[in-house]
């Protein structure tokens, strides 16, 4: 971290500003040239507020040279992580596919639908036991209904179950879930994310709608403080100004992504887009650029779908798409070594 001084700075400020740094296990160098003074912090600066050292009066400005987050950057954890559930890995090498349907409708629904993505080769099963919609008057969610109807599809398949927490009180309901997604809406709900943090619980996060990949780091670090280090990092699509899709697929958030954290990597094409058609080209692109996992959206009648039907692949469409992805994924593999 750099901090330049104002001119009208007096000596006996600079020092203080130096010791009060130095209370955060920094050393500080104070260098003094020609028209400013600059001060340069070596150690570690996650700890330090940009915001309140900005708010001294005798600061220009304050410029950091090192990400804010420590144990989610890859310079600090160099190999990758590897989320191993129930014998399953995310990360590490090799694609991971999670799929099933948008929200937990009938158990014959689920059922169905997760009979079908295992058999075509699908690695974990997701599905919305509570769903955030953005009207108040669509479907929300079974609740814990939904959350049992997918434990009796894990027994049924063996597929570790991934579904979506929403507030905060719910959290007792999920401690035999595999996976707990944290949804763009909610990346930066602080309080659940510490909360999630003091379990070793694995969290898929989504970025949020208009999060930068900075943002959306910042909130992984919120869990990884508290102690659990099992975070998946979700791209689920932007909100810009391109109105033909749901949402702006970003793909060079794999690569760079892979640049700065150690953290597996998810797409999800279904919400990216919104659109079906969309999903397996998508799905094929994140495949070439490197991701970890799919998340894709499965429903054996998208047409009857309570919700999300629109982007929804059916049980034959998902299984043509999964011989291509895994035709693919084995052509990079092989292009790689």
């Amino acid at each position: 971290m750099i901090i330049i001084i104002k001119d009208k700075a007096t000596d006996k400020q600079v020092n203080e500003l130096m010791s009060w740094l130095q209370s955060f296990s920094v050393k500080t160098n104070l260098v003094t040239g020609v028209h400013s003074r600059i001060i340069g912090l070596i150690g570690d600066t996650t700890s330090i507020d940009v915001d309140a050292v900005n708010a001294r009066d005798i600061v220009e400005t304050v410029k950091r040279v090192q990400e804010p987050y420590k144990n989610a950057n890859r310079r600090f954890h160099p190999d990758d992580t590897v989320i191993e559930v129930r014998g399953r890995k995310i990360g590490g090498g090799g694609l991971s596919v999670i799929a099933g349907p948008c929200s937990v409708e009938t158990e014959e629904q689920l059922m169905a639908t997760a009979i079908a993505v295992k058999e075509a080769g699908a690695d974990f099963l997701r599905g919305g036991a509570f769903k955030p919609r953005t009207s108040p008057y669509a479907f929300q969610g079974l609740g814990k209904e939904g959350i049992d109807l997918l434990i009796q599809a894990r027994r049924e398949t063996g597929l570790p179950i991934v579904t979506e927490i929403m507030d905060l009180s719910d959290i007792d309901l999920f401690a035999d879930v595999d996976i707990v997604q944290v949804g763009a809406r909610n990346m930066q709900n602080f309080t659940l994310l510490k909360a999630l943090g003091r379990s070793d619980k694995p969290v898929l996060l989504k970025r949020g709608l208009s999060a930068t990949l900075q943002e959306l780091l910042m909130s992984a670090e919120y869990i990884m403080s508290e102690g659990n280090s099992n975070v998946i990092l979700c791209e689920r699509g932007i909100r810009t100004y391109e109105p033909e899709t749901r949402n702006t697929l970003d793909l060079s958030a794999v690569p760079l992504l892979r640049q700065k954290t150690h953290l597996p990597i998810v797409i999800d094409p279904s919400h990216a887009t919104g659109i079906n058609s969309l999903v397996e080209p998508m799905s094929l692109a994140a495949v070439t650029a490197g991701a970890d996992a799919l998340e894709i959206e499965v429903h054996i009648d998208p047409k009857n779908a309570w919700s999300d039907g629109a982007q929804s692949l059916t049980p034959e469409q998902f299984k043509a798409s999964m011989r291509k992805i895994r035709a693919l994924e084995k052509f990079v593999d092989s292009e790689l070594k």
